[in-house]
């Protein structure tokens, strides 16, 4: 939770750095964000280049492992005890066939590619650690945000701008105001490790911005309460800028304010800026993703979110007949507006769960967890879409052929960050980490 501080000062002429707000703990134990900030610029002499500017990621957890049989890779053929209940339904693109309870997928399968028989680790945990850094071995890698943070973000730079539809401002230079890596997911799993600490995800509580706080000795106005907290931001900005302590304060702590008290980030994170049919459009299950557009379009380059919980070991008929219209709601206006916006290129979007679900229904009409084959929907970022990639036996319990990893797929999208999958980073010893062991991209999505 973002917390604004202060010693008792009315923040007038004659403050002093000391007396100047301290942007909290993010999450980060008690770093501020102006600490971060400086261990970001240490960090960055000698960190290895190659990081372009201009496009991002959204990366969309199903926790739990949503069954890959009963969505994206269905069995029809298979015994009743395999195919299960739902029955598949044709896609707007030949031959390919999904389950009836993704019907606003199906018109969009044009622009989608789904990639079956992911092989996940072997351990079955409920951890996205595989899918986040590429490696099976939890807690010792660098989550995905962690890397491009580490690499200095890719979003936003002016020549990466590109017009949008609709009247829509342009997505440029945004990223000075904005964190490059941000979770909707209070989670430990997103680690920074030999990354540093300062390159761990910015983790909005609440309503984004809406949900910061102050110290009670902080007195602008004896700020009231934290619901009138963006315009009291507001406030603070003209107290600072006019009491002139802009020119005394450390360069990091300005960085720090200008990120929390800028337009850019306030709207970003402000879902009140969207009119009533857009949160009609996402719906209450998936407004998370509508946050992930947000942010994308301000200019943060990994973006992570979690959707609902997909742990089926019971009544797994049942729990996807109730989550996955609401997911198809979601992703369907997600996509369609990175489409309208015309950020189809900029953005990647990969959504998926740690592993898929057993082929045969187990006790309480329930899946258990198959680390042997998953499944993946990928849209944007200039990704050959339209298409499945991979296939599972007649039972959805292994793939065919030699099978895709979620390194793999990460060396997709750290290739459209304009990152080096091969590149290296210090670890905490100081000897050379590569960012992907196993860096062979998927080969159809490009």
């Amino acid at each position: 939770m973002l917390t604004v501080r202060g010693n008792p000062c009315e923040c007038r002429p004659g403050i002093t750095r000391r007396d100047v707000l301290r942007v909290g703990a993010l999450g980060l134990g008690s770093l501020t964000l102006p600490e971060i900030l400086r261990l970001k610029a240490n960090a960055a002499t000698g960190q290895p280049q190659g990081a372009k500017r201009g496009k991002s990621v959204i990366w969309i957890w199903l926790r739990g492992g949503a069954s890959h049989i009963d969505s994206w890779d269905m069995k029809p053929a298979a015994p009743a005890e395999v195919r299960g209940e739902f029955r598949p339904i044709a896609t707007n693109v030949p031959g390919i066939e999904i389950c009836e309870h993704l019907p606003l997928q199906a018109t969009m399968m044009d622009r989608l590619a789904v990639i079956r028989g992911i092989k996940s680790n072997d351990l079955g945990d409920h951890t996205p650690h595989y899918i986040l850094t590429g490696f099976p071995d939890r807690g010792k890698r660098p989550a995905i945000g962690a890397i491009v943070s580490y690499l200095g973000g890719t979003a936003g730079s002016p020549s990466s701008a590109r017009s949008s539809t609709g009247g829509q401002a342009t997505r440029a230079a945004q990223i000075d105001a904005m964190p490059t890596y941000v979770s909707s997911f209070k989670y430990s799993h997103e680690a920074s490790t030999y990354t540093g600490p300062q390159h761990r995800p910015f983790i909005p509580d609440g309503d984004g911005l809406a949900n910061l706080d102050r110290r009670r000795d902080l007195t602008i106005d004896r700020l009231e309460n934290r619901r009138e907290l963006l315009m009291q931001v507001d406030h603070l900005r003209r107290e600072v800028d006019r009491s002139g302590t802009f020119e005394g304060i450390d360069a990091f702590t300005r960085q720090a304010i200008d990120i929390v008290t800028s337009a850019k980030a306030r709207d970003a994170f402000d879902l009140k800026k969207e009119p009533p049919e857009t949160f009609e459009r996402y719906g209450k299950y998936c407004q998370s993703l509508l946050m992930a557009r947000r942010l994308v379009e301000a200019g943060v380059s990994v973006v992570t979110v979690k959707i609902g919980d997909w742990d089926t070991h019971e009544k797994n008929f049942r729990d996807m007949r109730d989550q996955l219209p609401q997911l198809d709601r979601g992703f369907h206006a997600l996509i369609t507006d990175l489409y309208d916006r015309g950020l189809q290129d900029d953005v990647a979007v990969v959504m998926w769960g740690e592993f898929g679900r057993a082929p045969r229904i187990s006790r309480g009409d329930g899946r258990d967890h198959w680390p042997e084959a998953g499944a993946a929907v990928v849209a944007g970022g200039g990704f050959k879409v339209g298409q499945t990639i991979g296939e599972t036996d007649s039972h959805g319990a292994r793939s065919k052929g030699n099978p895709y990893t979620p390194s793999n797929i990460l060396a997709n999208l750290y290739q459209h960050l304009g990152i080096d999958p091969a590149a290296t980073i210090p670890g905490f010893d100081g000897r050379p980490m590569h960012i992907l062991d196993d860096r062979e991209p998927v080969r159809e999505l490009t």
